[in-house]
């Protein structure tokens, strides 16, 4: 679930050069845009609230997650470089950065005052940031975001890339939107992947990619970035079907898997091309199913994986 959570604005239609985008990768993936959860779009219900769980919680009841197996060591800081201890190697990657936002933080709900406060995203201001929202069994998004980015981390690493994060648990609360963005600007990344998870009604299923609509005003300018941005979502939706085999979301996007939205401020804000990933929904008891097995965690990551490098080598 977007850290800007918020209602999200009335659905803009996707620009042709997308759909098209997405068409091509997913010629060759399976299920893309249809299926049994794939069956129509309609409105997401409201988003619940705060996590029930932290990554330094006593383990809820109920069922839970399998271990993170993969999961690389933690960053040293906000924003810092990969943690290898050791030169990357060559690979077709070499030579680009990419920028790993994991979604929240497992300590917003401990510091709701601060996270509360509102910054400018350009365009207005909105609150620094949010809790996340968690499955029925109390596993908080915040710790499913690390652990996905985690093992993404290590993928694009293979490839070459030199990884940062934009903080990695390491911090009281936050990063908030508009610094998690100042981040990948400063890093001048060749792409920003936001990693998240929704938090929307049972029955609402499957992921979808946000990309940034053209916005203009204040700090904000996305001009340079729709359009890069836009390539780097398609291919990230038509990998992540190939890899999960999860279908694009039945209530956002119009069963493209893709959405444009105006109102993230870590969109707004990004000078880089930047898109959130939602890769199910929590309160769904099928799509919790798979986002607390780790398999299929792994599976999310290398989706991610494919979809990034198949943007960056063009």
């Amino acid at each position: 679930m977007p850290y800007d959570d918020s209602p999200p604005p009335t659905r803009r239609a996707r620009p042709l050069s997308v759909a098209a985008a997405l068409a091509a990768v997913c010629l060759t993936a399976a299920g893309c845009g249809g299926g049994p959860e794939a069956d129509g779009a309609g409105a997401a219900s409201p988003r619940p609230g705060a996590d029930t769980a932290s990554s330094t919680d006593p383990t809820p009841t109920g069922k839970q997650p399998e271990p993170s197996g993969t999961a690389s060591p933690s960053d040293s800081g906000s924003g810092s470089d990969s943690g290898s201890a050791k030169p990357l190697p060559k690979g077709p990657l070499t030579g680009r950065t990419v920028v790993i936002d994991p979604g929240h933080n497992p300590r917003n709900r401990d510091h709701t005052r601060e996270i509360n406060e509102k910054v400018d995203i350009g365009t207005g201001r909105k609150e620094c940031d949010t809790t996340g929202t968690s499955t029925d069994d109390g596993y908080a998004e915040a710790r499913f975001t690390l652990d996905v980015s985690h093992r993404l981390r290590t993928l694009l690493e293979a490839e070459g890339a030199r990884v940062r994060l934009t903080h990695d648990a390491d911090r009281p609360f936050g990063p908030c939107i508009d610094e998690r963005a100042r981040i990948g600007n400063e890093a001048k990344a060749d792409a920003v992947v936001s990693v998240h998870a929704d938090g929307s009604a049972v029955g609402n299923r499957g992921f979808h990619v946000i990309l940034p609509a053209g916005v203009k005003g204040g700090g904000a300018d996305t001009s340079k970035i729709v359009k890069s941005s836009a390539d780097l979502g398609a291919r990230i939706a038509g990998h992540f079907v190939r890899t999960t085999g999860s279908a694009p979301s039945n209530y956002i996007g119009g069963n493209t898997g893709l959405d444009t939205r105006n109102d993230l401020g870590g969109l707004n804000l990004s000078t880089v091309p930047k898109v959130f990933v939602e890769c199910g929904n929590m309160r769904d008891p099928k799509d919790a199913a798979l986002l607390t097995s780790a398999s299929w965690r792994q599976k999310a990551a290398q989706g991610l994986a494919d979809g990034i490098t198949s943007y960056l080598k063009g």
